[in-house]
């Protein structure tokens, strides 16, 4: 997803709209993404609520390689001469796949799609499965942009979390992939199990002094139909997060991080391409078991959703039978699932981003609008519509009102 679409002002000045919807429909197609799912993890985090397998028998790498590429040549059509701006492998653990495996995937990638010159190419990875050899074949495949699942560097947390690895893997895999690929990002979360305020800075503070270009700092939440969620751990009360939310962004900013998205932080012009085309209501086609889809097309905007289970998947791929779901957005949905994307941006988007990507006049969300800004959840000029401090931090209550609207 390269081309971003501007959103504020100032800070993102990546490139012009590319969609525009008009009386007579989709003029031009927002920018279009591709994600990748691979399903399978070492251990299921009690925290997960993703489609993600433990892979107790050795995981089926070819067969399911052969299922993904099956799956993008049906799904072609759909996006057909359309250029792909940014690729996501996402899981489960995408590490857990050879490099010769994700150069396969990305191979038929440029076969069946017109890939953008220097797109962003990303994939997930666990500090446990990191092998400094394997990781220099992602990148000789054309992975150009590492994301590790870090969480915490504090032993106890890791043990809370039910992560496989120690402290010093997560140190040792964050300086090597510097090395290797120079664009990585660390995942890290706060609000853990019995985690002070101290503690939840400290990981932040390490993470820094690695010097990764990007750092995603998530709040813990406690998901439906986890472990996590059945039986609830200790976690710091809401006043105390609020705190650390508050000290790590401050912290982050201090160090260069700029905060362009709820849990988003970037060094300059290192923003994740990928994610930004979410917040913006950009296009993305996702294959693998359990991705999800978001299509547009000069008269409707189509969703997908595939089959979740990876062995049910991949025997549906052959018989092409794997899509779930499918369904078209209505006209009234549009509003919120617009709002529920571009209010995560902490600098506000462009009103007119609304009518360019959903057809609808701004006036359609007016009374959403007015009810958000009396009660000072967004700040709003004819240039810019932005989350306040408190609207990020209750941003479930912005979004209600737009759901009632």
């Amino acid at each position: 997803m390269i081309p971003i679409i501007p959103i504020a002002p100032a800070p993102v000045t990546e490139n012009p709209l590319v969609g525009q919807l008009t009386s007579s429909g989709l003029r031009n197609p927002p920018p279009l993404s591709l994600y990748i799912h691979i399903p399978w993890c070492v251990r299921k985090c009690p925290y997960c609520d993703f489609n993600s397998h433990e892979s107790r028998n050795p995981i089926p790498e070819s067969a399911y390689v052969d299922a993904l590429i099956a799956d993008l040549e049906q799904a072609t059509p759909l996006v057909w001469g359309r250029k792909v701006r940014s690729i996501f492998f996402g899981g489960g653990t995408p590490s857990l796949f050879s490099a010769e495996s994700i150069d396969r995937i990305l191979s038929h990638v440029r076969m069946l799609t017109p890939l953008e010159y220097e797109a962003e190419i990303t994939l997930e990875a666990n500090p446990g499965t990191f092998e400094a050899e394997r990781f220099a074949g992602y990148r000789d495949a054309g992975v150009n942009r590492i994301s590790i699942g870090i969480q915490s560097f504090n032993p106890r947390h890791l043990q809370a979390l039910g992560r496989i690895h120690n402290s010093e893997e997560a140190q040792y895999a964050a300086e090597h992939a510097i090395k290797i690929f120079g664009n990585v990002n660390l995942d890290l979360m706060y609000a853990l199990p019995e985690q002070t305020l101290e503690e939840a800075l400290q990981d932040m503070r390490t993470a820094i002094a690695l010097g990764p270009t990007h750092i995603s700092a998530y709040h813990l939440t406690l998901e439906p139909n986890t472990p996590f969620y059945y039986k609830p751990p200790a976690l710091p009360d809401d006043d105390t997060s609020a705190t650390m939310q508050e000290a790590i962004e401050h912290l982050l900013a201090e160090h260069g991080y700029g905060h362009y998205e709820t849990s988003a932080f970037g060094k300059a012009g290192k923003r994740c391409r990928h994610n930004l085309n979410y917040w913006v209501f950009g296009d993305y086609l996702g294959i693998g078991a359990g991705a999800h889809s978001k299509l547009s097309f000069h008269d409707r905007i189509l969703r997908q959703s595939r089959i979740k289970q990876p062995n049910a998947y991949m025997k549906a791929v052959a018989e092409t039978g794997h899509i779930e779901e499918e369904r078209l957005l209505d006209r009234a949905d549009l509003g919120f699932e617009f709002m529920m994307n571009a209010l995560r941006l902490t600098e506000g988007f462009d009103p007119m981003l609304f009518t360019t990507m959903t057809g609808q006049a701004l006036s359609t969300v007016e009374p959403a609008l007015q009810q958000a800004e009396q009660r000072g959840l967004i700040t709003r000029t004819p240039e810019l519509i932005a989350p306040t401090a408190l609207g990020q931090r209750f941003l479930n209550e912005l979004l209600q009102l737009f759901l009632e609207e």
